[in-house]
């Protein structure tokens, strides 16, 4: 990851929290989530003057780093059936992939799905780091039983494959709750980039996504960022890289953020033998 991302100062100057503390506080939320993309240099003036309106947010700290790198390893059939229910809003989808803290080495495996009644339903395992750009037998079984559960036909998890992988930098942010309300978080991702299996893709060096969770009322920070005139936008990482990098795919839904932010995207290439999604 690139040494410093515009956040880096204004992150460092806050107070710090640890994961268990983080952890308690956000388990007493019933979440709504709020994506924004918005430029870096914005991110970093809001953050700084926000606490001036709401209090001071607390930055989660790991072994003494506030802005931790990930890795996330998306799959998904030779047809991409899960960026295509997604792309037509169907109820019944799901959306797989590995994530990897690289700071810490820590890999899960995370299977969000989402059935005819539209409860959404999100699995989480530990996973072996080494695997995570394929899917191991026992992997592929638990995902067919999931699939069974939302009416996808359980044969498919056979035929998953790593399809892209993103990678970013997130500070992670605890507000503090007014009045009696809980307390929200909120992450800052930056030094944005998305690859394919051929090792194709881009990055958004100048954009940070943002994601408000609070208990349903906007945070401090939703409408200091409403106020500088960002709303919240539709966006996956995974749907929405594929559909800048495909543009024979349907990408309706993500249209906006589409003909915003990723039409400055930069390319980046990346040799084929160092890309670590395998293609089919």
């Amino acid at each position: 990851m690139s040494a410093g991302t515009g956040l880096d100062a204004v992150v460092a100057a806050l107070p710090a929290v640890d994961l268990d503390t983080m952890t308690a506080d956000a388990a007493l939320l019933s979440r709504v989530d709020r994506k924004y993309v918005v430029p870096v240099e914005d991110a970093r003036r809001l953050l700084a003057s926000v606490g001036e309106i709401a209090g001071v947010p607390a930055a989660l700290e790991i072994d003494g780093q506030r802005e931790l790198a990930y890795r996330s390893v998306y799959f998904d059939t030779p047809d991409l059936l899960s960026y295509r229910l997604a792309a037509r809003g169907r109820r019944r989808r799901f959306k797989l992939r590995t994530r990897t803290y690289v700071d810490t080495g820590a890999a899960y495996l995370e299977l969000k799905t989402r059935g005819a009644r539209g409860l959404t339903l999100k699995e989480r395992g530990a996973y072996d780091p080494d695997e995570a750009d394929r899917l191991t037998s026992d992997a592929r079984e638990e995902v067919a039983v999931a699939f069974g559960a939302i009416g996808v036909d359980p044969a498919r998890a056979d035929e998953l494959d790593a399809r892209m992988q993103t990678m970013y930098r997130r500070a992670t942010l605890l507000w503090p709750g007014a009045a009696g309300a809980a307390s929200s978080r909120s992450t800052f991702d930056t030094d944005l980039r998305w690859v394919d299996a051929d090792g194709e893709g881009f990055m958004l060096p100048r954009f940070a996504v943002i994601e408000t969770k609070t208990d349903g009322r906007p945070g401090a920070l939703d409408r200091a960022l409403w106020r500088a005139g960002h709303r919240p936008q539709r966006i996956s990482k995974y749907a929405t890289g594929m559909a800048a990098m495909r543009v024979e795919l349907p990408r309706n839904r993500w249209h906006r953020v589409l003909t915003g932010a990723f039409a400055s995207s930069t390319e980046l290439r990346t040799d084929r033998k160092d890309a670590r999604c395998d293609a089919d």
